[in-house]
């Protein structure tokens, strides 16, 4: 995945937040989201992210109810056809990778989630990953941001 265009890669929650009009965050996720289909580098969306968004939206007990199928494809398509944005795939051996790096960084339990993402946004050259998620795994040389706790910017945490 090297040379990928995009420099700003969002998190699951950002795009549930998004989705969701029901939620205290949905206005300023949306406000963030249109930020980064606006960056004149580009954006993107590791793919774990999309089905982590299918799974917390369509969930039977999701708050708010649930998200029928097609309107959760129909924004995840919106974002793919007007919002500008591409899918993050991983590589060959991306696995492994990602496995060796939990355990070199003593990742355990459902952080390994987090790992995933960060390493698919770093192999793909991203420069800043978004996040509601004051937990996210760091990882060394991701910056990692909460465009949510910062009125019109963008707190990040440093390179992780």
């Amino acid at each position: 995945m090297e040379g990928f265009p995009a420099v700003i890669a969002v998190d699951t929650n950002l795009l549930v937040y998004a989705h969701r009009a029901g939620c205290a965050e949905h206005a300023a996720a949306r406000r963030a989201i249109e930020r980064a289909a606006a960056s004149p580098d580009g954006w993107c969306i590791p793919l774990p992210c999309v089905f982590e968004f299918w799974s917390v939206v369509t969930h039977p007990s999701c708050v708010g109810g649930p998200s029928p199928p097609a309107v959760a494809l129909d924004f995840i398509d919106s974002l793919l056809s007007t919002g500008g944005t591409q899918v993050l795939q991983p590589g060959a051996n991306f696995a492994q990778r990602c496995l060796r790096i939990a355990s070199n960084l003593s990742v355990s339990g459902p952080r390994v989630f987090d790992l995933q993402i960060g390493l698919l946004a770093l192999e793909a050259g991203v420069t800043e990953l978004w996040t509601h998620d004051a937990g996210f795994v760091a990882l060394p040389g991701l910056k990692v941001g909460d465009p949510l706790t910062d009125r019109g910017g963008i707190k990040t945490r440093g390179r992780r």
